[in-house]
């Protein structure tokens, strides 16, 4: 069995364990996933009740990951996210005590409520996958995916992320309401299990993550395809209702989210396809659009959708390379 068979595997198990706890989200289920596998960071923006806390921490139980929930209050400081030095008096010595950031899989419920001071302690540990405590650099453990959650409807004390922090995560979702079915199902799951914890079993451990993720450089990305995701991200800087487009970072991850459904599509190649699937979540959180489409109630969603209509899709992709076509 290949790396990438054994990924699509093993996702699979994965999305079937939290599918055990999330009921009717398959689709959303396999986006945080493709964030989580491509080594990216994900923001859930959706209203209250609709499991955002559920679906972090039903991935951790799944991949074995050490899991943190950081509650994000205007009061909370940037030591009680990265730890801080303290005096131990039987050693009479300082000694670093390491805040919760140190774990694999933190969740930032409603990271919009805290000051920004304490937002960037938490952004610079995701690009930098390290922080500094009293003036010592500790690299926080691997793999380290943050899954931070945003209100969209309450405002009032907030502090709205800038978009040069928005543009640190790799994806933005948004969960939604389940449909009739689902939710029903869900109340007779519930009814069934006569208690309200979920059992999540193992699927993956820690280093069977990182497999899965280093499994992903073997997927093959066409040079026509890679000029495709820089016209789409070009698209976005030209169009008129934009103020500000999207950056190199989010052709980055248009690359990066393309391999990995690729990947969990059971193919070591991606396709056009693979891009406008994730295109729309890869790319309108990092757009900055002028007033005027405000009021007009156009949103960054529509405005990614018109680039992919404009775009020319490329006429061929070559599945892989010539010398393994035949293999």
């Amino acid at each position: 069995m290949s790396d990438l068979e054994e990924l699509r595997r093993r996702a699979g198990l994965i999305l079937d364990q939290v599918e055990r706890a999330v009921v009717g989200k398959r689709g959303v289920l396999e986006l945080v996933l493709l964030g989580m596998l491509a080594d990216g960071h994900v923001l859930l923006e959706d209203f209250p009740g609709l499991a955002k806390t559920l679906i972090a921490r039903s991935f951790a139980r799944a991949c074995e990951l050490s899991f943190a929930r950081i509650q994000f209050t205007p009061d909370l400081m940037p030591s009680d996210i990265t730890g801080s030095s303290i005096f131990n008096q039987r050693s009479g010595e300082f000694e670093v005590r390491e805040g919760p950031i140190f774990a694999n899989l933190i969740l930032g419920d409603e990271i919009n409520r805290s000051t920004p001071k304490t937002q960037a302690a938490l952004l610079e540990a995701m690009q930098e996958h390290q922080v500094t405590i009293e003036g010592s650099t500790r690299p926080l453990p691997r793999p380290f995916l943050v899954l931070a959650t945003q209100n969209p409807i309450e405002y009032e004390g907030t502090y709205p992320l800038p978009e040069a922090q928005l543009d640190r995560f790799l994806l933005r979702i948004s969960v939604g309401y389940p449909d009739r079915d689902s939710e029903q199902r869900m109340l007779s799951n519930r009814r069934l299990r006569h208690h309200d914890d979920v059992a999540i079993e193992t699927a993956v451990n820690q280093s069977g993550l990182l497999a899965m993720q280093a499994a992903l450089e073997t997927v093959h990305v066409d040079s026509d395809l890679e000029y495709y995701m820089v016209d789409l991200v070009t698209a976005t800087r030209e169009h008129p209702g934009v103020q500000v487009g999207a950056s190199p970072r989010g052709s980055l991850a248009l690359f990066k989210l393309a391999r990995a459904r690729a990947a969990l599509s059971g193919r070591d190649y991606a396709t056009p396809d693979d891009v406008k699937a994730v295109a729309v979540p890869a790319l309108s959180h990092r757009l900055t659009l002028r007033p005027d489409l405000w009021v007009q109630r156009v949103r960054a969603e529509d405005v990614v959708g018109e680039c992919l209509q404009s775009v020319p899709t490329p006429a061929t992709v070559r599945p892989r390379f010539t010398s393994s076509a035949g293999s």
